[in-house]
């Protein structure tokens, strides 16, 4: 290599070493003491929330499913061939709808026989009022024997009762014929048909169709028994509401404790419960699983503040406690047990301070801050 580039690469590299030292002489103020006043100075933007003091309900989260508030296996009352379906398969059907028919004719025929015994008979009790009614005045002036009137009268009560036998026969046959169609029992949703139209049904034998109540619908979970306690005790408070959470969703489902079974299962060691949920959304299917959590025991009077509030170090938890100068303080403290998006701060803050919940890694001691956002 030519000596005069060496000598030219030499002088760039002592140039540049130059520049560098002159540039960090100048920020560090040519002694190295304006370097962390500058770092001190800078405002970071934060979020912030307040420490709250007041009751804490602890929550139980669960897994559980989705089940129907009722489920009906439909039959029929009649016997009789199946005419047709009216409801599609897998769909909605209303309280009262017309959702099976069965063949009425033989069912007609029966009351249209009912009937005519009915008018028969009733024709047969007048004309025995009637002659009962011509003979009895005689009886006094001899014309009629007392047997005769006696036999009179025994036809009107015969044919009295035939007309109340067959009367009660005409409703026995009017609502057997009203069998002949069924009609859904509840709001619900129709599984797939059990049978089909020509098909022979045998009455309070044959599955027709399984209808689901799905509006409500039940969430069926078990709790360890060592829960229950303070279940009960919460649950004796009034409503006890209990939230679910479909796995993969954001939906937060609303639901409301309904029943606590009335044993502990000895071979688990848990309690089921019921939770109702009116699911007019359609969200929950029977069979679904979803994460459900509920509130076991009430804290009185703590203090809490959002878990992301919750920093940790090598010597224990901290927060970083915004002072009224805008400036931070690391504050540490002790952490109780946590609900939801809440955690329990037993030594260390008190109710109304305003902790950090985003931006800490920017923080020191007594750095000044600039508030961007309030999570409460």
């Amino acid at each position: 290599m030519p000596q005069h580039k060496s000598w030219r690469k030499l002088a760039l590299a002592v140039v540049a070493l130059t520049v560098v030292g002159f540039v960090a002489h100048a920020l560090l103020g040519g002694g190295g003491k304006a370097a962390p006043a500058a770092a001190h100075a800078a405002v970071v933007p934060v979020k912030v929330a307040r420490a709250q003091r007041g009751d804490l309900d602890l929550s139980l989260k669960v897994i559980g499913s989705a089940e129907a508030y009722s489920t009906v296996n439909v039959q029929s009352r009649v016997s009789g061939q199946l005419l047709s379906l009216s409801f599609k398969p897998g769909g909605r059907v209303r309280q009262g709808e017309t959702i099976i028919r069965i063949d009425p004719s033989l069912l007609q025929s029966q009351l249209d026989e009912a009937s005519g015994n009915l008018a028969k008979d009733q024709a047969q009790l007048i004309n025995a009022q009637a002659v009962l009614k011509r003979y009895a005045p005689l009886l006094a002036k001899g014309y009629v024997a007392q047997s005769d009137v006696d036999t009179y009268k025994a036809n009107v009560g015969i044919y009295t009762s035939s007309v109340k036998a067959d009367k009660a026969a005409v409703e026995l046959a009017r609502t057997q014929l009203s069998y002949a169609q069924i009609h859904a029992p509840v709001d619900s949703i129709a599984g797939a048909p059990l049978v089909y139209p020509g098909a022979q049904v045998t009455a309070n034998n044959t599955n027709l169709v399984v209808l689901n109540q799905v509006s409500p619908i039940y969430i069926t979970f078990s709790i360890p028994q060592s829960a229950l306690a303070g279940l009960k005790a919460s649950y004796a408070r009034g409503a006890l509401p209990v939230t679910a959470k479909i796995p993969g969703s954001r939906s937060v489902l609303q639901a409301t404790l309904d029943f606590i079974n009335n044993a502990v299962d000895t071979s688990t060691g848990t309690i089921q419960l019921k939770a109702s949920y009116a699911n007019t959304d359609d969200q929950l299917t029977p069979g679904q699983f979803v994460e459900v959590s509920l509130p076991t025991t009430r804290l009185t009077n703590v203090v809490t503040v959002p878990v992301v509030a919750l920093q940790n170090s090598p010597n224990g938890s901290f927060v970083f406690v915004v002072d009224a100068d805008g400036a931070v303080q690391q504050r540490m403290v002790t952490a109780g047990e946590s609900s939801g998006d809440r955690i329990v701060i037993s030594k260390g803050l008190n109710g109304g301070e305003q902790v950090v919940t985003d931006g800490q890694l920017l923080l020191v001691n007594g750095t000044r801050v600039r508030i961007v956002g309030d999570n409460g």
